[in-house]
């Protein structure tokens, strides 16, 4: 079969150039989730991925056989991701109180991460976006809960204090992202995140 990706792009002005070598369906669902962080869920579509990626339609069909397709594959992409560069890392840190304060740093500087979780948040409606929010949420909180109770909290304690951490978490991208709050100064964001991990994590 003829690769698509070598193919001239007939009907996209302004495209990139053809790109060389054949991209994978990674390659597509990194381009999608780029595209969520910028625009939200409604603007992935395969055209505007196809003239960012400097390809034709051809290439999108090579590997998924509809736009909600390529989505799903996003969305399990970025779950995956995070499941591995964020608790994988982690796991390597024995000390419960200090896996929890490099939870905080590390989610702290995690940017790209945060803008899709917030627009992926838009859009609980959409039947691909609901069960992965609820599986993310799920293993962030049961995370937290079982953290919590490593340092020597109550099972009921632990789970308040997994439930504030999230909420915590939620709200300020509400401020930042949703409600277009000014970001803070590098200096006095990284004082707010040490500020939260004292306040949060168990002498």
């Amino acid at each position: 079969m003829e690769n698509p990706d070598s193919q001239a792009v007939l009907d996209a002005p302004g495209a990139k150039p053809e790109r060389a070598g054949r991209l994978s369906a990674d390659d597509w669902a990194q381009a999608a989730l780029d595209l969520i962080a910028e625009q939200g869920v409604a603007a992935v579509a395969v055209e505007p991925l196809a003239r960012r990626l400097g390809v034709t339609k051809g290439s999108f069909y090579w590997h998924f056989p509809s736009r909600d397709a390529l989505l799903q594959a996003a969305l399990e992409r970025w779950e995956s991701v995070e499941q591995e560069a964020v608790f994988g890392a982690l796991e390597r840190v024995p000390d419960p109180r200090e896996r929890l304060r490099a939870l905080f740093r590390m989610v702290a500087n995690e940017y790209q991460s945060h803008v899709i979780y917030s627009a992926l948040l838009k859009a609980l409606d959409h039947p691909s976006v609901q069960p992965v929010i609820d599986r993310v949420s799920k293993r962030r909180l049961d995370y937290l809960t079982a953290s919590f109770r490593q340092t020597g909290l109550g099972r009921e304690d632990a789970l308040h204090r997994a439930r504030l951490t999230y909420a915590a978490y939620v709200g300020f991208l509400q401020l930042n992202l949703q409600l277009h709050q000014a970001r803070m100064p590098q200096e006095e964001f990284e004082a707010y995140v040490e500020h939260l991990a004292t306040t949060l994590v168990p002498a």
